[in-house]
């Protein structure tokens, strides 16, 4: 067998494998030996079939199979050998006058070769890392939520400014039919206050969706639509008032405290303060490490300037998936990926360059804390390790978590290449702030 390689270009090579009868023959003849001593052809005893005859009947099937096989292994080898950085998968070249009767057979495969580059996390201009804080506005709105939640319900005979207001929205063209419990202050504009207030249980009142809410994804949870059809949404909606609560609010207690985090844990209204204060910023963290994740993704992929072999790569994914393509559906769907594929080069070059690895002790710690966290939110603060690893077992033997896992570790570990290696500003923000910025 002989492999030969020629460049087209730095992104493009072919690949010609010659095989000659003596790869294959050896293992040819044993596998139709075998059919002999096992094939059943009328007239002939078990065994005692020619080989003539079981070459004419099988010999051409085996043939190709074992030439296949020979050459799928030689060339999977070749690549490994050669350390050669592909991307897709080797494409045969058609071949039409491929003869099976002939003793000695080429092929030529295609090849789409990575593109040799270098990831600079130090960018011209430096990314935001935001720091979210909770400021006192939150903490004062939070304290309200809560003791609203642990407060005592009245019901009410109309409503009032305070009130909870449960009923329902409806429109029949729109099939819109949601129950939910509002207040006034989700509305946008007093003129909107005007038409509840005074309004009884069973009273029906007619609103125009256009720009009833002050947050506008309100349309979508509080009329139960999709995103496509809240957008611009401008129709009139009934609502039918099924009840009317008042909400006396709980006292900042100790026995209030206790509910919250438990026997003793805060003991007065500026430690409960600051616990609220402490938990959001942790929650806040995570979004601001993922805006942090997104930015230096986008940055890389933006200034990290290298060419892909996108004609082969077109070609290769006409005939990759479940369903082909045809070329202008290929070019469409190389449009839409191409980005992606470009992150997962630097990604590649970012985990090789910095030996990042996930172990196994890795994500059974990972496991381990993730299960911690979960049985705490059930009040089950005390779990032996006997318990954990049991569980963290458990779930590592599913080969979809264990991706999953691997790819959340992958990502921590990223990211914490990006605080220590990119060129980086912290600013500081409020939550407030910091949805209106990025999610309004």
């Amino acid at each position: 067998m002989n492999i030969t390689r020629e460049n087209i270009d730095a992104l493009n090579a072919v690949v010609k494998v010659d095989i000659a009868k003596e790869d294959y023959s050896d293992q040819v003849e044993k596998i139709l030996a075998d059919y002999r001593k096992s094939a059943n052809i009328p007239g002939f005893r078990k065994g005692h079939v020619p080989m003539t005859m079981v070459k004419k009947q099988y010999g051409k099937a085996v043939l190709v199979d074992e030439v296949n096989k020979l050459l799928q292994d030689a060339l999977g080898k070749y690549l490994t050998e050669e350390k050669l950085d592909v991307l897709g998968n080797p494409l045969p070249k058609p071949q039409d006058d491929l003869d099976w009767d002939s003793d000695n057979f080429s092929f030529e495969f295609e090849l789409g070769l990575a593109p040799d580059f270098e990831v600079n996390l130090k960018s011209k201009k430096a990314i935001t890392h935001y720091n979210i804080v909770a400021d006192k506005k939150m903490i004062d709105d939070q304290i309200v939520h809560i003791r609203k939640q642990y407060g005592k319900i009245t019901p009410q005979t109309e409503v009032a400014k305070d009130s909870e207001i449960t009923g329902v929205f409806e429109n029949e063209e729109k099939e819109i039919n949601n129950s939910i419990m509002i207040t006034l202050d989700k509305f946008k504009g007093k003129s909107t206050e005007k038409q509840f207030i005074g309004a009884k249980v069973g009273d029906v009142v007619t609103l125009k969706t256009k720009g009833l809410f002050n947050d506008d994804h309100d349309l979508m949870n509080f009329l139960k639509v999709s995103h496509d059809d809240a957008h611009g949404l401008d129709i009139e909606v009934n609502f039918t008032i099924n009840e009317i609560n008042e909400r006396e609010l709980a006292d900042l207690d100790q026995e209030l405290f206790d509910k919250l985090f438990g026997k003793g844990a805060v003991t007065s209204v500026t430690e409960l303060k600051d616990k609220i204060k402490e938990d959001s910023e942790k929650q806040f963290l995570q979004q601001g490490d993922q805006k942090l994740l997104n930015d230096v993704t986008e940055n890389l992929v933006e200034n990290t300037k290298f060419d892909l072999p996108a004609s082969f790569l077109q070609k290769w994914m006409q005939t990759a998936g479940e369903t082909q393509m045809d070329a202008d559906q290929a070019k469409e769907e190389y449009e839409k990926s191409e980005k992606s594929m470009r992150y997962q080069l630097i990604e590649g070059k970012l985990i090789e360059k910095h030996e990042l690895q996930v172990k196994f002790e890795d994500l059974q710690a990972h496991a381990r804390e993730m299960i911690k966290v979960q049985m705490a939110q059930f009040g089950q603060m005390n779990s032996s390790d006997e318990e954990l690893d049991g569980i963290a077992a458990r779930i590592l033997s599913n080969k979809d978590e264990v991706k999953r896992l691997s790819e959340q570790l992958m990502s921590t570990k990223l990211l914490n290449l990006y605080k220590a290696e990119a060129n980086l500003k912290t600013k500081e923000i409020t939550y407030d702030e910091f949805v209106k910025e990025f999610y309004s």
